[in-house]
């Protein structure tokens, strides 16, 4: 049997301690399957004196993760302390530089940094790896870049935030207002310390890029997403989207056009016999469509310390049997650059939308959605409240560039109680 590969990790949280425990739990499984043991040789953390519930004193203490990441006795860096500038950055450039392999579970700094860390990669002959920094357990990152490696990609789609996805999932269980879960989520942990990285949609933003570039050959363009959070989405929303058959969901998106790359990530409406549809709770689902697979379906947990110290020993034990492969599946000297196709795709629209109560109102709303070429499907008009008429509508395919156009006209039409909700209609 080979040398043992030695591990240094830094950062001691949930997914830490779970790639710990693994490690130990699971060495001669890990050594029968990659042909070399597995051990941990130093570790560091900010607090060395937390108890994290397992003894950690047989491994070397740093303070300090460049240290860490520099090692004699270090041959993969595992980069567990989140962010894209600071220590974590820090960290995993001073380990390619020193000839180390790399697994992060890191998909900000991916999505901020990826390009120029994927050329240090390379240009060292070292690994950087990722598979836990999108979507948790789910093995999409492997999907993409080798069960799928025989396709021309031509979307890619899903849930990628669990807390998002549990506060929509929620306020249709229990008919509860987007506030009202909101603080229910935030008391019982399930949101980050700034919660508008996983409600403003950027968490699931920074996987959707990563994802893209995965998926198109395109160098990380994380400030080409069109980005929109979940908070203006109403408990009114959501039953009127059940009742015209429909599920809402933070959904990203990622698809190649005739005006470039569009990437976006923005509260959609989806079928709800779909599996995104149906998909409950924090789990996540990505779904790819290739032209010769045609569409396939992951779903699985998406957060949590077994799925995504699972998903990085995934990537440990590839490192141990010798698999090298370009950081973002070909040469980063051939990702090109994309263009943002800044207008999307034509879509159905939901809207909904207060008008004041009286004559004429409505047929107002119609003439201008007509005069921007926008035509309606179908249109519901719920009970009266106090003084303005609920009204939903449902469009056909448009341009967001012609609805926006519409509801700029509408202001004008003094008839308007309230701003308009608009939410494009996905087909799954």
């Amino acid at each position: 049997m080979s040398e043992p590969l030695r591990l240094g990790i830094a950062g001691l949280g949930t997914v830490g301690i779970g790639v710990v425990k693994i490690v130990r739990q699971h060495a001669a499984l890990l050594a029968a399957r990659t042909g070399r043991e597995i051990v941990i040789s130093a570790i560091s953390a900010r607090d060395k004196s937390k108890d994290r519930g397992v003894s950690l004193s047989g491994y070397s203490w740093e303070n300090d993760p460049v240290s860490l990441a520099t090692r004699a006795d270090v041959d993969v860096f595992v980069e567990l302390i989140g962010g894209d500038e600071g220590p974590a950055k820090n960290a995993v450039e001073a380990a390619l530089a020193a000839g180390k392999e790399v697994v992060t579970a890191n998909k900000a700094l991916l999505a901020i940094h990826g390009q120029a860390l994927a050329e240090t990669a390379e240009a060292h002959d070292r690994a950087l790896r990722y598979e836990a920094a999108v979507a948790g357990g789910i093995p999409v990152i492997k999907s993409l870049t080798e069960g799928l490696a025989g396709n021309d990609i031509t979307r890619v789609m899903g849930v990628m935030n669990g807390s998002c996805n549990y506060i929509l999932t929620r306020m249709e269980t229990a008919g509860l207002s987007y506030q009202e879960v909101f603080a229910e989520a935030d008391g019982l942990g399930y949101l980050e310390a700034d919660p508008q990285l996983d409600v403003g949609g950027i968490d699931a933003a920074h996987k959707l890029a990563i994802l893209a570039s995965l998926a198109f050959g395109t160098r990380v363009d994380f400030d080409g997403i069109t980005l929109e959070g979940i908070d203006r989405v109403s408990i009114e929303d959501i039953r009127a989207a059940a009742d015209m058959g429909y599920k809402i969901k933070l959904l990203g998106v990622a698809q190649k056009t005739g005006r470039g790359l569009e990437q976006r990530m923005q509260p959609c409406l989806v079928p709800d016999s779909s599996p995104l549809g149906q998909l409950e709770g924090g789990t996540n689902m990505v779904v790819l469509e290739g032209d010769a697979v045609g569409q396939i379906v992951l779903r699985g947990p998406g957060a949590g310390e077994g799925p995504t110290a699972s998903a990085v020993m995934a990537d440990v034990c590839d490192i141990a049997k010798g698999m090298r492969t370009p950081v973002f599946g070909i040469p980063s000297a051939q990702l090109t650059g994309s263009t943002p196709a800044r207008t999307q795709l034509p879509a159905p629209y939901y809207l909904r939308m207060s008008l004041d109560d009286k004559p004429g109102a409505l047929a107002k709303v119609a003439k201008v959605l007509g005069e921007a070429g926008v035509s309606i499907d179908r249109m519901r008009q719920y009970g009266h409240e106090d003084t303005s008429a609920p009204v939903l509508i449902v469009t056909h395919k448009t341009t967001r560039d012609a609805l926006d156009t519409a509801l700029a006209a509408m202001d004008g039409t003094d008839v308007l109680s309230g701003a308009p909700v608009a939410l494009r209609i996905e087909a799954v």
